[in-house]
C-alpha cells in the first residue's frame, strides 16, 4: 500500500472518530440525570452506599438511583402514586424516598 493511500485510510479513520465523538456528545447534551424514575434494577448510575452503579437499584423509583432522560422531561414522567397516596415525581436531584431499608 502506498503511503499515500496510507494517509487516505489514517485521515478516514479519524474523520470517522471524530464523527462519533460529536454525535454522542450532542445525544448526551440534550438528556439529564433524573432521580427516582427507574425500575429496579435499570437504572443507569447512583444508587447509593454500597453500590456500583447501572442496574444496582433494589427497588422501584428509588430515590438516589438515576436515569438519563431527554433534557426538560424528569418531572413530567408518570409515575404511580407512593402506597399512603401521595404523588411522586422525577428530581434532577437525589431524593429520600422509597429506598432501600
Amino acid at each position: 500500500m502506498s503511503n499515500t493511500m496510507k494517509s487516505f485510510a489514517i485521515a478516514g479513520a479519524v474523520a470517522a472518530a471524530m464523527t462519533a465523538h460529536a454525535t454522542t456528545t450532542a445525544e448526551a447534551a440534550s438528556k439529564e440525570k433524573c432521580y427516582g424514575v427507574s425500575l429496579a434494577g435499570e437504572n443507569d448510575c447512583a444508587a447509593g452506599p454500597g453500590t456500583t452503579c447501572a442496574g444496582t437499584s433494589v427497588n422501584d423509583y428509588q430515590g438516589n438511583a438515576w436515569t438519563l432522560v431527554d433534557a426538560g422531561t424528569c418531572a413530567d414522567i408518570d409515575l404511580p402514586e407512593m402506597a399512603d397516596g401521595t404523588e411522586r415525581t422525577g428530581s434532577l436531584e437525589a431524593l429520600d424516598r422509597d429506598l432501600p431499608a
